[in-house]
């Protein structure tokens, strides 16, 4: 990996770049995609989550209330470190905030719950410009600092899964999917492009249906 790095870095590659390298190696090496693959994504389930949240806020006011808006949002970490306080609608019913920077230009609005803007007007404390989280200097956090934050919060929640902000996005996806929101809505709300895409997390919150379905009725008769 870390020559790839460096030699990518050398010949200046965009990603539009990278992505028809990948595909010419994979071809002159000749390597075909399986033939099966299994499409479904790792999650927390809800109680994992408020663990996570708990230990967040256990650690700092600011850091729970971080990786609240992260899972809340369903925003890529990405996307997390770019929202400004400007991008906060939250005398809207239901509050919303608005997803820039988006990968693939899929920007959009996402509701959030009216507890959690309480929650960000107070921390605002009346500030109306700059990004939503800035760190003690006043700077945008880099993905990497949210990266880092959200792993130390799991290992100090307890949580034994490998726990990162994608599987946060895949978490709240399937947790709407079972409370039975309809897969086109949350297709808009992690605003993808393919509604395929947003299948993938539909085939695993019908696993999760399953286990559900069996803790619920094992030893009954």
């Amino acid at each position: 990996m870390r020559e790839t790095v460096k030699l990518w870095r050398r010949h200046h590659l965009t990603y539009d770049q990278t992505k028809h390298v990948v595909e010419d190696v994979r071809q002159a090496l000749g390597l075909t995609a399986p033939k099966e693959r299994r499409r479904t994504v790792a999650r927390l389930d809800r109680e994992e989550v408020e663990r996570l949240i708990e230990a967040a806020y256990r650690r700092t006011s600011r850091y729970g209330l971080m990786v609240k808006t992260l899972f809340y949002t369903g925003a890529r970490v990405s996307e997390f470190v770019n929202i400004r306080v400007t991008d906060l609608h939250l005398a809207l019913d239901p509050p919303q905030v608005y997803i820039a920077h988006a990968k693939g230009g899929s920007d959009g609005y996402v509701p959030i719950l009216p507890t959690l803007a309480q929650e960000l007007r107070t921390h605002l404390g009346g500030r109306r410009t700059g990004y939503l989280f800035e760190s003690n200097r006043h700077d945008q956090y880099t993905a990497r600092a949210i990266q880092l934050i959200v792993k130390d919060t799991a290992r100090r929640a307890g949580i034994d899964k490998t726990v990162t902000h994608h599987r946060l996005r895949a978490s709240v996806a399937t947790i709407l999917l079972d409370a039975g929101m309809p897969l086109d809505q949350v297709q808009k709300f992690l605003r993808h492009k393919r509604i395929a895409t947003t299948q993938i997390y539909a085939q695993t919150s019908a696993r999760g249906m399953g286990e559900s379905y069996v803790r619920a009725l094992e030893g009954r008769h």
